[in-house]
């Protein structure tokens, strides 16, 4: 009697299958992540403006240079599907954080504001990076995106449209860390200095805050501390700000193809980043539509959770020897848009008030 034959295995889905090879990265990312968003809402780290996507950051750098290289090859494609992937759903979600009627608040002169400082700190940076400090444009690209928009997410949002290598993210983050940190105490000492010499109201002074500080968690920090009608404005201010971001990535992307060679641009159309156009839409549903409570909060919880991931995987995937050879110039051009956000970012506010 013959032998039946054998019967193959089923073959694991494909789907399964790269969820099984991401599971360990992405467990790593995500309890990093859940770590850090608790410890950020404790007191003490809201009293001083950093928020879990700052610490996730730092805490993946601690992580990635001690321990993380022993297990690196198990972990490595869920911590960088954690930092690409996971990037762009949040950016998207993010766009639930402001509706259109916030423009309203700030009137004609904030938005005008606030896109001249986008304007002509991105121009800077890209002049000064490039020319000054001889910087690969991408480096430069970085750094001002993330000084003149919404510090970290809008450098890693920026990321993908420049395909920066995962140091020059890091080297960009760290300057918005750092400078948006200073910023955080430098601020409230300016007040009484921006009341007497300008005559500005509390409300405009929180307009230069929101218009000028990087992270929205520095920006709430800073309009806390010299009141409630300037953090209000603040808040308004920076949100119109990051609102800006969804346009400014489709610009980037349609300069860089253009600055490409003939052939290279002929054979690729413009990349339109579709995380940017998510974003918007969802800012747009956000301001039409009423959603409950309830759901809002999960979303924003969500948003903050996989931009945590996002923080925490590019914190574990960069080598603190691949940063320091960047050397120190990507902070010097981080320190030169500091000096214009605070100094240059006063003039133009007292121009437009």
């Amino acid at each position: 009697m013959s032998a039946l034959p054998a019967v193959a295995a089923p073959p694991v889905l494909p789907i399964f299958r790269r969820f099984l090879v991401r599971a360990p990265g992405l467990a790593l990312a995500g309890l990093l992540a859940a770590f850090v968003i608790g410890l950020a809402d404790t007191a003490w780290f809201r009293g001083h403006g950093l928020g879990a996507l700052t610490l996730a950051i730092v805490l993946g750098l601690v992580v990635g240079n001690t321990v993380y290289p022993r297990f690196a090859r198990r972990a490595s494609a869920g911590v960088d599907y954690s930092r690409q992937r996971l990037l762009r759903a949040g950016i998207v979600l993010y766009g639930l954080r402001l509706t259109f009627q916030d423009i309203g608040h700030v009137g004609v002169a904030g938005v005008a504001i606030d896109a001249a400082m986008l304007a002509s700190t991105f121009g800077l940076a890209w002049f000064a990076g490039t020319r000054w400090f001889g910087l690969p444009r991408s480096t430069a690209i970085l750094i001002g995106a993330g000084s003149s928009i919404c510090g970290a997410a809008a450098v890693l949002a920026t990321e993908p449209v420049v395909r920066a290598r995962g140091e020059e993210v890091a080297v960009a983050v760290s300057g918005v860390v750092v400078f948006g940190t200073l910023a955080m105490f430098l601020y409230p000492l300016l007040y009484p200095l921006a009341v007497s010499r300008l005559g500005w109201s509390a409300t405009d002074f929180g307009v230069y805050v929101g218009s000028t500080v990087h992270e929205v968690a520095q920006v709430v920090a800073a309009g806390r501390a010299v009141g409630e009608y300037a953090a209000i404005a603040a808040v308004i201010a920076k949100m119109v700000r990051v609102m800006m971001l969804a346009p400014f990535l489709v610009l980037l992307a349609a300069a860089l193809a253009r600055g490409e060679p003939r052939a290279e641009r002929a054979s690729r159309r413009v990349a339109v980043p579709w995380f940017a156009l998510g974003f918007v839409a969802v800012a747009a549903l956000n301001s039409l539509v009423s959603l409950p409570v309830g759901v809002t909060a999960f979303l924003l919880d969500l948003d903050t959770a996989l931009l945590a991931m996002a923080m925490a995987g590019l914190g574990l995937a960069t080598h603190v020897g691949a940063v320091r050879r960047a050397g120190t110039k990507p902070l010097a051009l981080a320190a030169l848009l500091f000096v214009w956000l605070v100094a240059g970012g006063a003039a133009v506010n007292y121009f437009f008030a």
